[in-house]
């Protein structure tokens, strides 16, 4: 299918990022799959040409929103991006990427975590790498509890007024840790975070009962990863059957590069019955609606309040083609979307269950959304 071949009506569309005034294209590419990988393993790695064609593809459906890390390769993810990004129109494009881990040989006691030292060491590495003078959203790749986050929010600020950095986003934490960041950021009137990157999709919705209440409060846009699971929502992977092929047949099969099993990458493994409960109930409304379950599962993501951009990964044009028709086009209906938000619902265990119970005729739109409002 050639860029022509795409009906403008099937392009994605474009949100604005959390409370910012930055728009990006309503799915992201993930590039994580760019580059030999000898942190994460190599399950369909793909090399500089066809990662180049994977980008290009994705701009042909009119996106605009990268999301790498220095840790992706390491390096070569972000060396391929920037390789493709100088050949372009850098305003064009919005480029995000991660700092926190230890990447790369020779690295010292002070090569890790979200110290100034690191992540001013950090950002300069990332952005000789993807040849650019700035990157448009930088983000902690986990908590770090070694360093007092006041460092780490001070650093961001400055690196945002020295102009390395536009926006602050954060990636991988709890809600006492977000609600913690969000309340130094006010207390010491540095600029804010405008999105949290986090796990989320079918069969991962924990994130619902605090991190995504925090954003709702505070004008932060959720950035859901591993909407598909690995590949269990694609449909390819059955019940009572060990995975063989993917991401998920390499963690199943295959022992890391450091020489431990990848059941340390639980996220990706031990899937239950209501797992696939909701994957046949995903199935069914492919089946309705003519459309693939990875389809159906990036929509529901995209139809979420929360949600300002869904990261996928792609091995192919052929498989991003099938990815990017959730853009735009077509919609769950609302009795849809209520068929999977039941099969998928988190367990409602204490506290959450009692503040829910004691909260059912306490629904004031007006204060909850308050916070929101007053910042704006």
């Amino acid at each position: 299918m050639a860029a022509a071949d795409i009906p403008r009506e099937k392009k994605v569309m474009y949100n604005f990022l959390g409370s910012s005034g930055l728009r990006v294209s309503n799915i992201c590419l993930g590039c994580m799959t760019f580059g030999r990988n000898v942190t994460l393993g190599s399950p369909s790695q793909q090399d500089e040409d066809s990662s180049h064609q994977i980008m290009d593809r994705f701009v042909q459906w009119g996106g605009n929103f990268f999301d790498t890390a220095d840790i992706y390769g390491p390096h070569f993810s972000e060396q391929i991006v920037g390789r493709w990004l100088e050949r372009r129109e850098r305003d064009n494009f919005v480029v995000a990427t991660k700092c926190n881990f230890p990447v790369g040989v020779g690295r010292n006691r002070n090569s890790v975590g979200l110290s100034r030292r690191h992540m001013t060491a950090s950002i300069t590495g990332s952005l000789q790498r993807l040849h650019t003078n700035y990157v448009d959203i930088y983000q902690t790749h986990a908590w770090d509890a070694a360093t007092n986050i006041e460092e780490t929010l001070r650093t961001f600020d400055d690196l945002v007024r020295a102009e390395k950095v536009r926006y602050v986003g954060l990636c991988n934490v709890n809600g006492w840790q977000l609600q913690k960041i969000v309340d130094t950021t006010d207390r010491l009137g540095l600029n804010p975070v405008v999105s949290l990157q986090q796990q989320y999709s079918l069969v991962c919705r924990e994130s619902e009962l605090e991190p995504f209440q925090v954003c709702k409060a505070n004008g932060i846009g959720v950035l859901p990863w591993s909407p598909l699971k690995g590949g269990l929502l694609t449909g390819k992977v059955k019940r009572g059957v060990k995975p063989s092929e993917g991401r998920l047949g390499y963690v199943a099969n295959n022992i890391s590069p450091h020489g431990r099993s990848f059941e340390v990458f639980p996220h990706y493994n031990n899937f239950t019955n209501k797992d696939f409960d909701v994957l046949e109930t995903a199935q069914a409304i492919a089946e309705q609606k003519d459309k693939s379950v990875a389809q159906v599962a990036i929509r529901w993501l995209l139809q979420k309040d929360v949600t300002s951009s869904v990261i996928i990964g792609a091995t192919s044009c052929a498989q991003l083609d099938d990815n990017m028709g959730a853009a735009n086009g077509w919609s769950l209906s609302q009795s849809e979307m209520n068929n999977l938000d039941q099969v998928s619902s988190v367990a409602q265990f204490y506290p959450y269950s009692s503040i829910n119970q004691a909260n059912v005729h306490r629904n004031n739109p007006m204060a909850r959304d308050y916070v929101v409002r007053s910042k704006v």
